[in-house]
């Protein structure tokens, strides 16, 4: 090989894989790479129609609608990424937990898991039943194929756990705690059963081409650090490193959690998601910079004139200083009523954003 074709190998070399999935990696990327939690939703007047005709698990089940909110939403926001359009306990139903959406209620599970007995009847075989999901990530994939980096995600297993026996949501998660303290026994089991299940499901994801698993460990901010490291971590930190082994970034996020990044990225997680609570800069300090960080803009500021977002924007992506391993996202999902337009406007003032730009 000549100088100069070497010179054009190490080019491509450096400059191989998307945007999205460098900065997962910590490689040098040319700007920061932006995409939003829940960026396929009601806040959509897109979504909302396809909502007239069908409820949202009629849509995770039908894989050409999943793909085609999936790709609406990316293409219309002018993102760097595309998560596909499922839901975290879609994974319950082949366990043989039923649930479904209740107005204004959210998700409800029917006959809550709160016994050894319901624990040792959850089923761990069926994972296949949920290839709907993998099938609109190929259809996805096709369309954007190196265009865009593709997520495909689980819940965590705190977080499902949670959800089976709590029933639903929960301020308190009071029967959660009292399975996870009272019977250690069943409580292992039941995080045993769900990264089986969990581990499965996110091979069935890479292959269908999935390029990074975010793991949403929703509700693991409602336990202390003693809690965490005690209950929770090690099933994590065995659902992170079982993903990392399939080839691919694992994204691993949750709410309210300053007191535990520390302890999350111990997993081993490739990036850790920040929420609005702290500033950028504190939250990947206590993750270390050895990890990149997505975050964190609070998902209110969206409906904040656009003088206050674009100030907003700025002190984050200053507050990253450059440091490579910075996505930009929301500190949480995009509510309902968001205007759709100031989201936009957020993903063009990151792509615009210029790095000479963050000591001005």
């Amino acid at each position: 090989m000549t100088s100069t074709e070497n010179t054009d190998s190490n080019a491509d070399s450096l400059l191989a894989g998307s945007r999205f999935v460098r900065a997962c990696l910590r490689k040098p990327v040319d700007r920061t790479p932006v995409w939003f939690l829940r960026q396929a939703g009601r806040y959509m007047q897109e979504y909302r129609e396809v909502r007239k005709h069908h409820t949202l698990v009629e849509i995770c089940k039908q894989p050409q609608l999943a793909a085609e909110v999936t790709i609406t939403a990316a293409e219309k926001l002018g993102v760097d990424a595309a998560i596909i359009f499922a839901d975290l306990l879609l994974p319950l139903e082949p366990m043989g937990l039923d649930f479904e959406f209740q107005a204004g209620e959210g998700p409800v599970v029917h006959r809550p898991v709160r016994t050894a007995e319901d624990v040792r009847a959850l089923r761990t075989d069926r994972t296949s039943d949920l290839e709907y999901v993998s099938i609109a990530i190929q259809k996805v994939a096709g369309h954007f194929r190196d265009r865009l980096g593709i997520i495909g995600f689980c819940g965590a297993p705190y977080t499902l756990a949670s959800y089976m026996i709590e029933g639903g949501g929960s301020r308190n998660y009071i029967e959660t705690k009292k399975l996870m303290y009272q019977n250690p026994p069943a409580w292992n089991l039941l995080l045993d059963k769900i990264v089986i299940v969990l581990t499965e499901y996110c091979r069935q994801q890479v292959q269908a081409g999935a390029d990074v698993i975010q793991i949403f460990d929703s509700w693991v901010g409602s336990l202390s650090l003693a809690d965490y490291r005690d209950y929770a971590f090690a099933v994590s930190k065995r659902l992170v490193r079982a993903v990392q082994e399939m080839g691919v970034p694992v994204i691993y996020f949750g709410v309210d959690t300053a007191g535990l990044l520390g302890t999350m990225a111990e997993t081993g997680a490739d990036v850790i998601g920040l929420d609005w609570r702290q500033p950028l800069h504190e939250g990947w300090a206590a993750v270390g910079h050895t990890r990149a960080v997505q975050g964190n803009l609070d998902p209110i500021t969206l409906f904040a004139p656009v003088e206050i977002l674009e100030t907003r924007v700025k002190e984050i992506l200053r507050s990253a200083a450059g440091r490579p391993g910075h996505i930009f996202n929301l500190g949480h999902g995009i509510v309902p009523g968001t205007p759709v337009e100031n989201v936009q406007a957020v993903a063009k003032m990151v792509r615009d954003f210029k790095w000479e730009s963050v000591n001005a």
